[in-house]
């Protein structure tokens, strides 16, 4: 899938963040090593910690239909659901990224459009990271 496409459903699947407290809705759209693309939103909850962010949405959709490998992930977001800047992803969401991926291989697109993106990997975002290797 092209990058631009990747980019684009997750700009479809903003308004279906449910952002209450914030209003700051994010979407992510995860690409998985067989070409299939899971999409998550942020889902917050008045008890702010049991707050699920987009990209660990996504991930723990495709994780719990047996999906291991993963290429790529889009995500974007903005207050009232207004895309202005580019939108990183929480620590917490980078290190389950980690656990499942890459960190020079997996990719991490930050969009304000299908035009006009950012793109990292995931161990530009997370140098010296731990991963499941460490506890081999």
């Amino acid at each position: 899938m092209d990058k631009r496409e990747l980019i684009q459903k997750a700009i479809d699947a903003l308004p279906a963040s449910y952002a209450p407290y914030s209003h700051f809705h994010v979407a992510a759209a995860l690409l998985c090593g067989d070409g299939s693309v899971y999409i998550g939103n942020n889902i917050e909850n008045a008890s702010y910690s049991a707050t699920v962010c987009a990209e660990r949405c996504a991930f723990f959709k495709a994780v719990s239909e047996g999906k291991r490998r993963f290429q790529a992930i889009a995500i974007c977001g903005g207050q009232n659901g207004v895309i202005t800047d580019y939108c990183p992803p929480c620590g917490v969401c980078r290190q389950v990224m980690r656990e499942f991926c890459a960190p020079k291989e997996f990719q991490i697109y930050l969009a304000k459009s299908r035009e006009d993106y950012a793109e990292y990997t995931l161990e530009q975002l997370l140098p010296m990271s731990f991963g499941p290797e460490k506890l081999s």
